[in-house]
C-alpha cells in the first residue's frame, strides 16, 4: 500500500500486477529471488524490492510538497523502528494464534505501548515529524492502520488523536485513488501473460 501511495503522489505510471504469494509467479522470482512484494522494476532493469525504497525512489523523481526534505536523519530513524520493532509486535498481535509464547491481550498491550507513543507525540504536532505531512507519516499509516483495524473500538478509545490523524489519511483522494481491487495476474504455460480472477 505504501508503495503504491508513494508512486500514485508522484505521479509516475507504472503496470501494477496482483499477485497471490502462496503462488508467486516464476517472473517474481526470475526479478527478484527473495520473492517478496512489492518489487517494483524500472524500464532500465533495475529492481527496487523494499517499499520503503520504492518510496524514496519515488520521491527522487518528483515531491511537489517536500514530504522527503526536511528532518531526513529523524524521518529515516522513525521508519527503521517502524519497520523492525513496531512491525514485529503488529505481526504478533495481528497472528497471535502463530506465537503461542503470549496472549493475544498481551500482544495489544505491547503494540499499545508504541502507538501511545505516536499518541503523545500527535499531542504537540499535527503529524508525526512536524505539523505537514512528511514521508514518516505515509510510511507508517499502512502499519497504524492495519493494528486499528484488528480492533478498532479499542484503537479509538485508547488513542483518539492518532485516531484523527488515521482518519485524514483514509479521507485523503490519494488514498482513495490506490484502494482498487485488482485481478491476480498469471502467465500460462505459453508465457503470455493473462489476467485471472
Amino acid at each position: 500500500m505504501r508503495a503504491r501511495l508513494a508512486l500514485a503522489y508522484a505521479g509516475i505510471a507504472f503496470e501494477h500486477r496482483e499477485i497471490l504469494l502462496k503462488n508467486r509467479p516464476s517472473e517474481l522470482i526470475t526479478i527478484s529471488p527473495k520473492g517478496t512484494v512489492p518489487v517494483l522494476q524500472l524500464q532500465d532493469g533495475t529492481v527496487i524490492d523494499e517499499s520503503i525504497e520504492i518510496m524514496k525512489w519515488a520521491l527522487l523523481q518528483n515531491d511537489p510538497d517536500n514530504w522527503y526534505i526536511e528532518n531526513i536523519k529523524d524521518q529515516d530513524s522513525f521508519i527503521t523502528q517502524n519497520d523492525g520493532e513496531f512491525k514485529k509486535k503488529l505481526d504478533q498481535y495481528k497472528y497471535h494464534e502463530r506465537f503461542p509464547n503470549g496472549t493475544y491481550k498481551e500482544y495489544q498491550a505491547s503494540l499499545g505501548k508504541m502507538l501511545k507513543r505516536y499518541e503523545i507525540i500527535l499531542s504537540d504536532s499535527l503529524y508525526l515529524i512536524s505539523n505537514k505531512i512528511s514521508l514518516v507519516d505515509i510510511a507508517l499509516f499502512p502499519f497504524i492502520r492495519q493494528g486499528a483495524h484488528i480492533d478498532l473500538i479499542w484503537f479509538n478509545v485508547q488513542f483518539p488523536k492518532l485516531t484523527k490523524w488515521m482518519n485524514k489519511f483514509i479521507s485523503m483522494g490519494l488514498f482513495i485513488s490506490i484502494m482498487v481491487k485488482y485481478d491476480v495476474w498469471i502467465s500460462d504455460e505459453t508465457g503470455i501473460l493473462i489476467q485471472g480472477s
